[in-house]
């Protein structure tokens, strides 16, 4: 990796509906679907599925932090989650669909605990936030069908994320 490139690691619910927001913008180099945080050695779909590898469903970004710095990849994370949902995301239910960032350096770090504590205090969220904010942890790549998903299967994608919610719950928590 290019000393002008860093990762960016997020779990925001099902990989799928990650990676549109964060993968063309400008200075994203990279956004992969893969699985994190979990104990089980090169996880599989199936391994993480079952919510038995202590997994998460993540999406990995390189970036160029001067074209798009990692507070702007926070702006773009928070809004595309339910941040006081503890059991997964929308239609997504399990350990695997909770939310993290998983930060790779202490300015990361300092960035995510700050975005968090500023949602709180706004109190758009009448529940506690529940998102994680955990050290960075070796990130397994999913299987190829998962990657950009929404560009290689464009039909289902859209009845996936339509059947989610999730665009309703953005709609009327974020807009």
């Amino acid at each position: 990796m290019s000393k002008q490139h860093e990762l960016a690691t997020f779990a925001g619910g099902c990989f799928w509906c990650m990676v549109q927001p964060f993968d063309q913008q400008p200075g994203i180099i990279s956004v992969v679907s893969g699985y994190t945080g979990g104990h089980v050695k090169n996880p599989t779909y199936e391994d993480v599925k079952t919510g038995d590898s202590g997994h998460y469903e993540a999406v990995q970004i390189t970036f160029n932090p001067e074209i798009f710095p990692y507070e702007r990849l926070l702006e773009l994370y928070w809004p595309q989650i339910d941040p006081t949902d503890d059991g997964g995301q929308f239609h997504d239910r399990g350990d695997s669909y909770r939310t993290a960032i998983f930060f790779h350096n202490a300015h990361q770090k300092a960035s995510a605990l700050r975005t968090k504590k500023e949602l709180e205090e706004s109190r758009k969220f009448s529940k506690p936030i529940v998102t994680q904010i955990l050290p960075a942890d070796t990130f397994y790549p999913a299987e190829d069908y998962h990657q950009d998903f929404y560009k290689k299967k464009p039909d289902a994608y859209k009845e996936d994320r339509q059947k989610s919610g999730r665009d309703e719950f953005i709609e009327s928590h974020w807009k």
